[in-house]
């Protein structure tokens, strides 16, 4: 099945990612990653933009009320959903420059995942960690290149994880107590179609993939086979969540990163699609 994307934004990042919604916040918010920058969708289609830092990987509401960046090598919190709150750093996680914090998220009980990669693209000198109590980062993966999405099966027993280099989806086993296990492949992408960059699941299970170089993104069913596709305008295709007051809008981040915007002038513009299912609500950090 294919389904039409229409834009949402004009392209106001040169590198976007991280598209999450949240009521709380009265709708979407994404990063401008490599600008450090964490924007919001207004009414109307209006912009803002909050500089955080270097690097604006994640962004994601907190249980408490607030909400938590990952910014170059450190988390930081704010207590307040205001875009322009106070943000304070829970200290420096690593002090190599050549690496830095790339995408992440929540499991089913609250606790913060991150991974990083080398600005180099250096293979295995990426880690995808799980903030610890005090705000420490702890190795759940070693030896990752570009630790990409992560997101949760509707029933929360199954996570999915991408390492963009690896050309896979892979599959974890989630216990509340023991965390993740059992890594092993969902779903392969021929490399004529792109890497796999961020992804989301469906209510339904099917875990939406954005392809970065491919110029789509794909769902695939729970068994891991291919039966949906949009196709897009650019190439560079970051991120998906879904929002909207029924979660039944696709939303999709793109990059203009060593674009000819003459070529693609929509890289780096906020896209949706209407898939006919709807998501879930975003899991928020309890930090």
């Amino acid at each position: 099945m294919s389904i039409a994307p229409y834009t949402v934004t004009d392209p106001v990042a040169e590198h976007g990612e991280g598209p999450v919604w949240s009521s709380r916040w009265g709708g979407l918010r994404w990063v401008d990653m490599l600008a450090g920058d964490v924007l919001a969708l207004g009414a109307q289609g209006k912009v803002r933009r909050r500089h955080v830092g270097k690097v604006a990987a994640v962004v994601r509401p907190r249980v408490s009320g607030g909400y938590v960046v990952a910014a170059e090598r450190e988390l930081l919190l704010s207590d307040s959903d205001d875009l322009d709150a106070p943000l304070r750093s829970l200290g420096e996680a690593w002090s190599d420059p050549a690496v830095r914090m790339n995408d992440g998220g929540c499991d089913p009980d609250g606790r913060f995942y991150i991974g990083s990669m080398a600005y180099d693209e250096s293979p295995g000198r990426g880690s995808f960690y799980v903030a610890e109590p005090g705000g420490g980062l702890r190795v759940v993966l070693s030896g990752v290149t570009i630790s990409n999405g992560f997101d949760f099966s509707p029933d929360g027993a199954l996570a999915y994880y991408a390492d963009t280099t690896t050309g896979r989806v892979d599959v974890l086993d989630y216990d509340p107590e023991g965390g993740l296990s059992g890594r092993r492949p969902f779903a392969a992408i021929d490399p004529g179609q792109g890497q796999p960059d961020g992804l989301t699941v469906d209510a339904e299970g099917g875990v939406w993939v954005a392809l970065w170089q491919g110029g789509a993104v794909h769902r695939y069913d729970a068994s891991g086979r291919l039966d949906a596709v949009v196709n897009l305008p650019v190439r560079k295709v970051t991120a998906v969540t879904f929002g909207g007051e029924s979660l039944d809008r696709l939303f999709i981040t793109t990059s203009a990163l060593g674009v000819d915007r003459a070529e693609q002038p929509d890289a780096g513009a906020v896209f949706a699609a209407d898939p006919g299912v709807r998501g879930r609500p975003v899991l928020p950090a309890a930090m």
